[in-house]
């Protein structure tokens, strides 16, 4: 049980890698709150829904005070919410560039804007970002989202040193996946699949669960000496 009594908060955690990781931490003690856009995938002891835009200013702020009035705390966070709007270059629109940076790197500082300070004032907490490997590489047609996981890794960086630097244990790191099964790649047909899995050292795709099982230890005690850090969870991809 190595978050009991742990308070965490996991975006895009109605399904997916973000439902994962609210599993996960639900099984290892925590009460998590999963917020999303849309309805839940499934049903989890301790794991509870919250609807949330996250990239409204407001309601993020009406979200963050509801659960410090109703727990007191937030220990955890798991910036997981992100959308695609893939395009090359010259095609793309502005509703299409707007739309994944306003989810994807806003909505990450709406919510870390108020609970931030909230972990340093309660002397210690866990902040991961779940960036991904085309932030770290770049990917042809996917401008928009190379920029916002990129700008996720500088993020992470930056409040590291922000959040810690009073002398609270405020630990952020962020998660780069690689190409992970989720609902999205079950639409790619099987050769590009098996592609992408020959891009990577061990030959395979990832699993949600195992993207989940690093959130555990960024999460947990196991990594108390780990912050400013981006984990490439990608099976030793080369792009």
């Amino acid at each position: 049980m190595k978050l009991r009594n742990k308070v965490a908060v996991v975006t895009g955690g109605a399904k997916g890698i973000g439902a994962e990781i609210a599993k996960e931490f639900a099984k290892e003690g925590a009460l998590v709150i999963a917020v999303d856009m849309g309805e839940m995938t499934y049903e989890q002891e301790n794991v509870h829904f919250y609807k949330l835009n996250i990239t409204d200013v407001e309601g993020c702020k009406v979200f963050f005070d509801e659960i410090i009035a109703k727990y007191g705390k937030i220990d955890i966070l798991v910036n997981n919410a992100g959308i695609t709007r893939d395009s090359m270059t010259r095609k793309m629109t502005d509703e299409m560039w707007d739309a994944v940076i306003n989810v994807n790197l806003k909505g990450v500082f709406n919510l870390v804007r108020h609970i931030g300070p909230q972990m340093e004032t309660n002397n210690g907490g866990s902040i991961i970002n779940i960036s991904s490997v085309v932030g770290v590489f770049g990917n042809i047609g996917q401008a928009n989202y190379a920029a916002t996981k990129a700008g996720v890794i500088g993020l992470t960086k930056t409040w590291a040193k922000e959040f810690a630097r009073k002398g609270a244990p405020v630990r952020v790191n962020a998660i780069a996946p690689g190409y992970v099964m989720t609902d999205i790649l079950k639409t790619v047909p099987q050769e590009l699949l098996d592609q992408f899995a020959q891009m990577t050292m061990l030959k395979r795709l990832g699993q949600p669960e195992e993207i989940a099982k690093v959130a555990l230890f960024l999460a947990s005690d196991d990594a108390s000496y780990i912050t400013g850090q981006t984990i490439q969870a990608d099976g030793g991809m080369r792009l």
